[in-house]
C-alpha cells in the first residue's frame, strides 16, 4: 500500500499562494487517482481536485475553479496542489488521498488512502 505525507502549508494572507506537496512511498503515485480534500472547523470533508493516473485529466470543485492547479511528478512520486489567489474560506487542514478506482473520484469514501494534512491558514 502507499503512504502519503503532505507538506507545504502555512499561513498567508488573501491573495497570496501556497504550493502543497504530497509525497507517496511504498507504492508509486502512477497506479492511483490522486485527490486533494479539505476540512474546515466544524465542516465535512470536501473535495478540492483530483487527476487521472496518467495526468492528463483534472477536475476541481467550482470554488477553486480558475485558482487551483493539481499536478503530478510520476518520476519524483509527487502530487502538487499550487493554490493562488487564496481565499480567506479556503482555510483548512489540507489532506491528499489516493484511490485505486477508475476515473476522477469526489467522494471521500472512494480514496482508500490518506496523509494526514497540512494546516493552510488565510486571514483576511
Amino acid at each position: 500500500q502507499v503512504q502519503l505525507l503532505e507538506s507545504g502549508g502555512g499561513l498567508v494572507q488573501a491573495g497570496d499562494s501556497l504550493r502543497l506537496s504530497c509525497a507517496a512511498s511504498g507504492r508509486t503515485v502512477s497506479s492511483y487517482v490522486m485527490g486533494w480534500f479539505r476540512q474546515a472547523p466544524g465542516k465535512e470533508r470536501e473535495f478540492v481536485a483530483a487527476i487521472l493516473r496518467s495526468g492528463d485529466s483534472t477536475y476541481y470543485v467550482d470554488s477553486v475553479k480558475g485558482r487551483f492547479t493539481i499536478s503530478r511528478d510520476n518520476a519524483k512520486n509527487t502530487v502538487y496542489l499550487q493554490m493562488n489567489s487564496l481565499k480567506p474560506e479556503d482555510t483548512g487542514v489540507y489532506y491528499c488521498a489516493a484511490s485505486q478506482r477508475s476515473g476522477i473520484k469526489v467522494a471521500p469514501f472512494e480514496y482508500a488512502y490518506w496523509g494526514q494534512g497540512t494546516q493552510v491558514t488565510v486571514s483576511s
